[in-house]
């Protein structure tokens, strides 16, 4: 094996290795905005729902 050859393979390594990571990195983001999209719509289903239920209970 000559030195071109080595240092492919370790430039083939490297590249796992980084897009291993940034692919991790990628999907933590995109569950925690998802996550954070899901939370916000329960949170304004509940608030909607609280809201029409005290405005009930005021006009009786």
């Amino acid at each position: 094996m000559n030195k071109s050859t080595i240092w492919s393979i370790l430039g083939v390594i490297v590249a796992i290795v980084i897009a291993w990571f940034l692919v991790n990195v990628l999907f933590s983001v995109l569950a925690f905005v998802f996550k954070l999209l899901i939370v916000a719509v329960v949170a304004a289903v509940v608030y909607f729902a609280l809201r029409a239920l005290f405005a009930r209970d005021r006009e009786v």
